[in-house]
């Protein structure tokens, strides 16, 4: 094993960030979006109900819930650019495990165990990629190629939720509607994708002189672990901290409770209330146009905020995050068969998604200012996938209990949550007005530890 990770000689210890910083992010994204979102398709589409769907893939966020514990425990052991190769050869193994067991008898089980070990190995690879980009960039080069991580990173989702989705679709047209093949086929694809990436990172990836494991003792990894809580619960007075807690965990809920049921409703069954899209319209619709309006957003989000301050925009933000929602009200009564419709709907509740939760991902950056900024804003985030993992959790059986079109006006009411944690924070009105750089370069969530 060990041996097949040996890095691969270079010849350019400083090679070119054009060579390995588009596909090192296409990399991360990539895993991160099978795991969260096609697994709902392929669940769906094999059969299981939407209770058992959204129970089994919500358990997917705990790797990076857990997270900032074995964020130090990799400085430890080898470098990060073994870490990053070593992780992308297990995720490229975990697609073909899950190809091999989706035609079997046992597809649940063992699609479940490879999905769950793809999980682990992309959160350590988002914090091997992303500690390793700041080694192996100069500090004018980290900020101009913030934006192109966060791009390709983009890009990793459009091809897996939109482009792999769709592929997915034309091979069970090609097949006849053979279900397990198809997907089958599909994830062998992707594994020798992954194969290809790690392939060339191993030979592509500079060898920065910084990039070496800590020598420090696991006792000492704890006691640092412990400091960086410690000042994280007490930076604020009391009142001002229990507030922010409450936002970090309350805020996205609306969110959890409808990302996965969404797609879950786009293509349903209409006899069970849903639109009924093909895996071909579902790729267009969500994985494509969804996801263009969601970048959108985000990109209008940086830029208002970053002229203005996050507290001019606070209020406008809350309503572009809450208020689409609607949408999936007015979609579940009309049930439109015009696909166009269902393109317009999708693009503006995504697009204002995307909007809104820039004021979300920039209060995470105004938290963690400060000593530890960047291990306070992985435990930050870490809060962030906690919240998401619990509203999903029950959101299918909660949706099963009540109908698509009840469950949305609930949804709707769990907006109040997030109207009421925003009317308590406090922000610094300067805040935002100069961190441009910044938010790009945070913008997807990923951080790496001090």
């Amino acid at each position: 094993m060990n041996n097949h990770l040996q890095d691969f000689p270079v010849k350019d210890s400083t090679a070119r960030p054009w060579a390995w910083v588009p596909s090192l992010y296409f990399a991360e994204g990539l895993p991160y979006v099978a795991v969260m979102t096609i697994t709902i398709i392929l669940y769906k589409q094999l059969g299981l109900s939407n209770a058992r769907i959204t129970f089994y893939t919500s358990w997917l966020y705990l790797p990076w819930v857990i997270k900032p514990l074995w964020g130090s425990f990799i400085d430890l052991v080898k470098t990060k650019r073994w870490w990053v190769a070593a992780m992308e050869l297990l995720i490229g193994a975990a697609f073909g495990g899950i190809a091999f067991t989706i035609p079997t008898g046992f597809w649940l089980q063992g699609s479940l165990f490879f999905f769950w070990v793809m999980a682990f190995a992309s959160a350590t690879h988002n914090i091997a990629a992303d500690s390793f980009y700041l080694l192996g960039l100069e500090d004018q080069d980290q900020v101009r190629f913030s934006g192109i991580r966060s791009t390709f990173y983009r890009l990793a989702t459009i091809f897996g939720q939109g482009i792999l989705v769709m592929i997915a679709g034309n091979l069970q047209l090609i097949f006849r509607n053979n279900i397990q093949y198809s997907w089958s086929l599909l994830f062998y694809g992707v594994m020798g994708l992954f194969l290809v990436l790690w392939l060339w990172h191993s030979y592509v990836l500079p060898h920065p002189k910084e990039d070496q494991k800590s020598y420090g003792g696991v006792s000492e990894m704890w006691k640092g672990f412990k400091d960086k809580c410690i000042t994280f619960s007490t930076k604020f007075p009391v009142k001002n901290v229990i507030v922010s807690l409450f936002f970090m965990l309350l805020f996205c809920v609306p969110a959890g409770l409808l990302i996965k049921v969404s797609s879950l409703f786009l293509i349903d069954a209409p006899h069970n209330g849903g639109l009924g899209l093909s895996p071909q319209e579902y790729g267009l619709v969500q994985g494509t146009i969804g996801v263009i309006g969601l970048t959108l957003g985000g990109v209008l989000g940086g830029f208002c905020t970053g002229r203005d301050g996050l507290k001019k925009w606070l209020w406008p933000m809350v309503c572009a995050f809450t208020l689409p929602n609607l949408l999936y009200v007015y979609l579940s009564y009309a049930l439109p068969s015009n696909l166009m419709i269902v393109n317009v709907c999708v693009f503006l509740e995504q697009f204002g998604y995307g909007f809104g939760f820039t004021a979300y991902m920039l209060y995470l950056i105004y938290y963690s200012q400060g000593k530890f900024k960047t291990s306070h804003y992985t435990l930050c985030t870490a809060l962030m996938a906690l919240s998401m993992m619990i509203s999903g959790l029950f959101a299918g059986a909660l949706q099963e209990l009540v109908g698509y079109r009840h469950f949305f006006i609930i949804v709707m009411c769990s907006c109040l949550l997030t109207f009421i944690v925003s009317f308590f924070l406090k922000i610094d009105p300067e805040f935002g007005k100069k961190r441009k750089n910044e938010v790009a370069g945070q913008e997807d969530g990923e951080q790496t530890d001090d």
